[in-house]
């Protein structure tokens, strides 16, 4: 992107507070862009921004507009899956723009993988621009990303990582939104693929459940490697699951011998980096470090 192009903000799925998004378009337009906040911004209906039909109409809107060069959510939550069919995206198709964003995003990251072939951004939203983060490395690797800088991320060995090296395009995000995804006309191809997942607040043996469904549903057979980013806010029934989520994760695939890394920087907490999903990567699973670059 060039400075001077116009972003878009809307919130397709839950509510996000004006003042917030107003804050997040400050520190847009001091990276040279201007911003356009639509009107499900700052709105609330239920947990929704907007009923459906408005939400549907603005991000319609959005990706019709060939002036719009990248649209950043609000945020996430949940509400993507009640559009997405109805979406119509022959236009987007003749003009691509980044689609940034994660969690409850992933639906629409997905959809676009599987039927148009088009990269998207796995990134903060407007709600993680914040007068603590706005200067940070996270941050700036979003406005990087914005500007076509190639990236190269690293992180610390984990103890249950598998080491290897992998080359693949990167797809994946929120896993239970994949989950939910698994027989749907927005379910990825993962084969030859680097998967990266993510999750907050599950149950650890839902944990458990989902990721037994991606490997009875075939989205970890041929995988290239695997990318495991945080798993926050973990919850117990009265009995505990006896496993954390990353040995739930490990379990799962140690059948197979794709490279996997544990605790990458990516997702429901302050240190996530914008990852271009769509684009080949290169993985470097060692025993000291973890590479990952776009290439």
């Amino acid at each position: 992107m060039k400075k001077g192009d116009l972003i878009g903000i809307t919130c397709s799925s839950s509510k996000m507070d004006l003042q917030a998004a107003e804050y997040a378009r400050g520190v847009l337009t001091s990276w040279g862009y201007r911003v356009h906040l639509g009107i499900t911004v700052g709105t609330s209906f239920h947990n929704f921004s907007a009923p459906d039909e408005l939400r549907l109409e603005e991000l319609q809107d959005m990706l019709n507009d060939p002036e719009i060069k990248a649209i950043i959510f609000g945020r996430g939550g949940y509400g993507m899956v009640c559009i997405i069919d109805k979406l119509d995206f022959t236009r987007f198709r003749k003009h691509p723009k980044w689609l940034c964003g994660y969690s409850d995003i992933t639906t629409l990251h997905s959809h676009v993988q599987r039927r148009l072939g088009i990269a998207t951004m796995h990134s903060m939203m407007c709600s993680g621009i914040t007068p603590a983060t706005f200067d940070n490395e996270y941050t700036e690797s979003l406005a990087a990303a914005l500007r076509g800088k190639v990236y190269r991320y690293s992180a610390p060995a984990h103890p249950l990582n598998r080491e290897g090296k992998a080359t693949g395009i990167l797809v994946g995000g929120n896993l239970s939104i994949l989950a939910n995804l698994s027989g749907t006309p927005s379910q990825i191809n993962t084969k030859g693929k680097i998967l990266l997942l993510e999750d907050i607040g599950e149950y650890r043996y839902n944990i458990d459940r989902m990721m037994y469904n991606l490997k009875r549903a075939g989205w970890l057979d041929n995988l290239a490697g695997l990318v495991v980013g945080a798993f926050t806010d973990g919850k117990e029934t009265d009995t505990p699951f006896g496993q954390s989520e990353y040995e739930i994760i490990s379990n799962l695939v140690k059948d197979y011998d794709f490279p996997v890394c544990f605790g990458f920087p990516s997702g429901h907490q302050a240190a996530n980096y914008s990852l271009k999903l769509g684009v080949k990567h290169e993985l470097k699973i060692g025993a000291k470090t973890v590479l990952a670059e776009a290439k």
